[in-house]
């Protein structure tokens, strides 16, 4: 794949790091009994319609899960993911070839958690995730060597 796909993409982690912020954010601000309430009202309509919707009945399920222990670790897991790939997206993006292999290594340990949590409960949704990090980690492996062959093939004319 092309430098501009791998950019696309990486964009594209960044705001799935930005989005995951903003969710953390609101699992910590907004009271579960209110999140409760907005998923009743944003469903009901399709719920309606079509009582085995799959997306809806997924969406009440999640809202019905939440606890206080469950909702703190969900938001506490989406501002670190988010924070981090955040960063790393920014630094990726700036060239730093350092924050290349943390980006590797941080989707790694992301995919393994991820992993995990499938084998103990299968969602659609964390299957796309994984299967999208998954493409990340090879397209972000891929641009880190690419950047490692130009860097020591200006360094050996340099020298």
């Amino acid at each position: 794949m092309s430098s501009r796909a791998f950019k696309v993409a990486i964009a594209l982690k960044g705001i799935d790091g930005a989005l995951e912020i903003i969710g953390g954010l609101l699992l910590l601000l907004v009271p579960v009994s209110k999140i409760d309430a907005f998923t009743r009202v944003f469903t009901q309509h399709e719920l309606k319609q079509d009582p085995s919707d799959f997306i809806a009945n997924q969406i009440m399920h999640l809202a019905a899960s939440l606890t206080g222990s469950a909702t703190l670790f969900a938001a506490v897991y989406l501002l670190v993911h988010g924070v981090i790939k955040v960063v790393l997206v920014i630094e990726v993006l700036r060239g730093k070839l350092r924050a290349y292999p943390w980006m590797i290594g941080f989707l790694v340990a992301f995919v393994l958690y991820q992993t995990y949590e499938l084998v103990i409960h299968f969602t659609l949704p964390l299957v796309l995730l994984t299967a999208f990090d998954l493409l990340i980690i090879a397209l972000t492996a891929n641009e880190y060597r690419s950047k490692l062959r130009h860097h020591s093939a200006r360094a050996t004319i340099e020298a």
